[in-house]
Order: structure tokens, then sequence, then C-alpha cells
């Protein structure tokens, strides 16, 4: 598998996304980053594909193990989110800003983190991408206890959730979670 530890990221764009994904790529690519690109490589590329085939590709590669995570872009973010996210072991999330990227990682443990070049700035895009791919699920929440676990929990909970087991047990969890989560710190604001 290609880690963010090592500096691999897996980026893909159709055409509306491709700008603020070049923008992104060119600073990753400056601080060392190995980037495979899956989608177009520009607005006017003369072979697009459409952002739910790039969304399939990114995700198919992330459900196989070859990367460990991805950005992706279309025009909102949300229809390459929405594809990716048809593939089993992708955490996609759609962010518009720094704070809503971060968090998708440090508490959600997203995989993928899906922009739409319609509303995200080229330079929110590259903070953006820089602080998912800088932090990892509780980074930053070491003082508020259980929220790892709390954190932890919920994602390995989507990870291995079966859906016809869930149906079958008529829409009920089988049983509570017996985490303790403190209430949040009054120093922390987000």
């Amino acid at each position: 598998m290609k880690l963010v530890k090592d500096k691999q990221i897996l980026v893909g764009a159709d055409f509306a996304g491709a700008p603020l994904k070049n923008a992104v790529v060119e600073f990753l690519e400056k601080q060392g980053w190995e980037v495979t690109d899956v989608g177009v490589s520009d607005e006017n590329d003369p072979n697009p594909i459409m952002y739910h085939r790039v969304g399939l590709i990114a995700g198919s590669m992330i459900a196989n193990r070859e990367f460990e995570r991805a950005l992706l872009f279309c025009g909102t973010g949300m229809g390459i989110h929405i594809a990716a996210s048809k593939c089993p072991h992708v955490h996609a999330a759609v962010c518009e800003s720094v704070p809503s990227a971060l968090r998708a990682v440090t508490a959600n443990n997203c995989n993928v983190l899906a922009m739409g070049g319609f509303y995200v700035a080229p330079k929110t895009g590259i903070a953006m991408a820089d602080a998912f791919l800088n932090h990892n699920l509780g980074d930053g929440y070491e003082e508020w206890d259980g929220f790892y676990e709390y954190h932890k929990f919920g994602y390995d909970e989507c990870e291995n959730f079966d859906y016809e087991a869930f149906k079958a047990n008529g829409f009920k969890f089988e049983e509570e979670p017996k985490i303790e989560l403190a209430d949040q710190p009054e120093w922390m604001t987000i």
C-alpha cells in the first residue's frame, strides 16, 4: 500500500475539478509528494473522464488497498465523493474549509477528501490538503478523554457494517457502545 507517511497520494479530477487539483498537486510535488493521478490532466483534456468514473477508479484503488488516502476534485466535490463512496473501505468527506478537512481525518478517520472546484479557492484547497495529509485520527484531541476511542469505535462500526445483518435485526444495533466520552474541554472551540 502506498502510504501518507511515505508521501504517496492518489488524486483524481474531472474537467471541473482539474484546475483546483492541479494547484494542489503543484504544491504537493514541491513538498516532495509522489502523486498518482487517475483523472483528467486539465479542463481541456481531449479524453475527459466523467466525475463518477474518476471517483469509482480512485475508490477502487482505496478499496484494493493500493493507496491509504486520496484527494478527489469535481465541480462540487459531491458527485465524485458519492461515486468513491460506493467502494468498500472508502470513508469519504466533502469539505470546503480547512477546519472541516482537518476534522474529517482527526475525528472521522476519512481516507478520501473531495473538494469542489466551483467553491474552493486554490490556496484554501492547498491548505485543506495539507491539513488532511498531515494528521491522523485523534490528532489534536489528546486531552479530551475518550475522544480517540469514541471516534475509532464509530469508524470501525462503519467499516464493518453489514446492512443485511442490520436489516435482519429489525434495523437495531446488537449492543450499545461502552465508550465514555468526557465533556469537551472548555478551551477547545472546534
